[in-house]
């Protein structure tokens, strides 16, 4: 049985089979992840139960999702760019030119915290194998991590450039990669904080941004003006595959639904682009499209994939049977929110980009997921 207060994040819901220590987080069961499927089968059950527990809401009908706004602690230009949630429930904003940090607690309170660095931009974070949340470096020249503990610390970096890298990814090993958006190399740290660079396939100004864990234990990055996708194997591996559509600043931002389907988010992109399981590519069509529309994803507990709106007048999501609508927001305007974090009950949170107002969508859950779901490496990221 796990401890008390362990900080545990595992695909493997079993509790009682888990061997784990106190403090430590497994991100994935025992590596089986890219061998057999046994974690993505446990993962997908866990979302499946949540799925056929029914909503309060007809997810069928456009407008049955409930979206409301809050009163923020702390606002500027450009200030937060997607968010992380903490072993402890508590979303925590990425700051991209903000000079503070940013959470809000399971209760929903929202406060704010003194950070080390704040001179650049991070676009993105991870949750690593112990429990702390890693921004993902941008125009930074260092890293920046928050302990379980609310402790803000910096560390030092092998390759920065200005626009680097958007958002990460952890892999089956434990390690957090960095998304390379105009970085010629791969950036990566180890679960004991190794931070080493490795070589990619393709590279561009602009060529990723945000990536996705597959089933399988591979890292895909979201291509935003690349021709063509790129991946990691859990050995390492870097290999590249044939995409469907592409465009500049074509997808912004991925998410895993719960049939293993990768889905690019659309930020120019007049189609929806996602990677089967078996890496097959295909595109489908959107009901709202539009330039700098959506910026990041999240998969909801009743199996729903919810585009981020940036610019876009209202929300898109996409069902588990792929059926895509549409839904009315409290607040939009150009450059709103970028990324969103799903929240201990079930409410989507959008991170503030460039408005001074929060916004969340109660998804009507029958069953929230628990803990080690929401902290999943296939669910936790931008």
């Amino acid at each position: 049985m796990t401890t008390p207060n362990a900080y545990i994040i595992s695909t493997l819901f079993q509790q009682d089979t888990l061997q784990t220590t106190d403090g430590v987080i497994l991100p994935v069961d025992a590596g089986n992840i890219s061998s057999n499927l046994i974690a993505w089968t446990d993962f997908s059950d866990m979302l499946n139960k949540s799925i056929t527990a029914g909503s309060y809401y007809n997810n069928s009908s456009p407008n049955t999702t409930i979206t409301s706004t809050y009163s923020l602690v702390y606002t500027t230009g450009v200030h937060y760019a997607g968010g992380v949630l903490d072993p402890n429930g508590n979303i925590h904003f990425v700051p991209s030119l903000a000079s503070v940090g940013r959470k809000i607690s399971p209760a929903g309170v929202v406060s704010t915290y003194s950070l080390v660095y704040a001179s650049g931009a991070y676009i993105g974070g991870v949750l690593d194998p112990n429990g702390n949340i890693h921004f993902v470096p941008s125009t930074a020249t260092v890293g920046q991590k928050i302990s379980p503990s609310g402790v803000v610390s910096t560390y030092s970096l092998v390759y920065t450039t200005v626009g680097a890298y958007s958002g990460g990814v952890l892999d089956p090993n434990g390690n957090i990669h960095f998304v390379p958006y105009s970085a010629p190399v791969g950036q990566k740290v180890s679960p004991a904080g190794v931070v080493s660079t490795y070589s990619l396939v393709y590279t561009t100004v602009g060529a990723y941004s945000g990536g996705v864990l597959d089933p399988n234990g591979n890292i895909h990055f979201v291509t935003a003006r690349s021709p063509v996708g790129q991946k990691v194997s859990p050995s390492g591996v870097v290999s590249t595959y044939s995409l469907v559509y592409t465009t500049v600043n074509a997808y912004q931002g991925g998410v895993l639904d719960p049939n293993g389907n990768i889905h690019f988010v659309p930020y120019s992109a007049p189609v929806g682009q996602k990677v089967s399981p078996a890496g097959v590519v295909s595109t489908y069509s959107l009901v709202y499209t539009t330039v700098g529309a959506y910026s990041g994803g999240v998969l909801d507990p009743n199996g729903n994939i919810h585009f981020v709106p940036y610019s876009a007048p209202v929300g898109q999501k996409v069902s588990p049977a792929g059926v895509v609508s549409t839904y009315s927001l409290v607040y939009t305007t150009s450059s709103a929110y970028y990324g969103g974090a799903l929240d201990p009950n079930g409410n989507i949170h959008l991170i503030p980009y460039n408005v001074s107002i929060g916004q969340k969508i109660n998804t009507g859950a029958a069953l929230p997921l628990n803990t080690p779901a929401l902290l999943s490496s296939w669910i936790n990221k931008f």
